[in-house]
């Protein structure tokens, strides 16, 4: 049989591969720790769930795990049911931070799973499997933290995008298919916006293709998206990221 103790047990010590005082007191510790940086990035960024909505999950999801290993091993249970809930519990929670804005963005994707991925590592922590959580909390906050301008580089650098277009006549919406076409800009969507029925201005999400080759080599979405904000009937205009 392989040898599948955790190798972080074997530097620390039998001590933490056990469920007592000491080991519980840093199983939580550790979930403290971890869930405190990652929601500590996410708030730095301004997102819905920030540092006590991730600290609690991680606990939460840290305590389930240890109630459960204590109950298999003193009542016989077969199945880690708490920790199983606490997953689905996490999944639902974490669904409520995604929201759809008026400009038909989704948000708060990244931060759903960054709490369903947090719960995870509460999970590993309680279960005593520390290799697993500290190398899950380092990739996770290097995704977070390191991955967004990465791909603002990718998206900069694709040949669609989608904008969200206000225009201050429904009619000015020929003139500016005309005129997009004409830079040798494809449109592959068009959906009317109905956020802003009653503001008096005709609002879009477009979905673009740059499909001549100058434009691509010389071009980058914020240069073809200031030029067509100079367009008189044009009220405003951004790229949807």
């Amino acid at each position: 049989m392989p040898d599948i103790t955790d190798p972080l047990i074997k530097l620390l010590g039998n001590w933490a591969e056990e469920i007592n005082f000491l080991s519980v007191l840093f199983r939580f510790f550790l979930s403290l720790t971890f869930a405190a940086v990652i929601g500590w990035e996410r708030s730095t960024k301004r997102h819905a769930a920030g540092l006590r909505t991730f600290i609690l999950i991680s606990l939460a999801s840290t305590g389930a795990m240890l109630l459960d290993a204590y109950l298999m091993g003193h009542y016989y249970c077969e199945f880690a049911v708490i920790s199983a809930a606490s997953v689905i519990a996490v999944a639902v929670l974490s669904s409520n931070s995604v929201l759809f804005s008026s400009k038909n963005q989704i948000k708060g994707l990244t931060t759903s799973a960054g709490l369903w991925a947090t719960g995870i590592i509460g999970l590993c922590l309680g279960a005593g499997f520390y290799t697993a959580a500290l190398i899950c909390f380092g990739v996770m906050l290097t995704v977070l933290s390191a991955f967004p301008s990465l791909e603002a580089y990718l998206k900069d650098k694709s040949n669609h995008f989608e904008i969200h277009l206000e225009l201050k006549n429904k009619y000015n919406l020929t003139d500016f298919v005309t005129t997009i076409r004409r830079l040798g800009l494809k449109i592959d969507d068009i959906e009317s916006n109905p956020a802003y029925i009653n503001s008096g201005l005709s609002v879009y999400s477009i979905s673009l293709t740059i499909s001549v080759e100058e434009l691509k080599k010389y071009k980058t979405h914020e240069e073809i998206i200031e030029a067509l904000s100079t367009l008189e009937y044009v009220n405003h205009i951004e790229e949807i990221r």
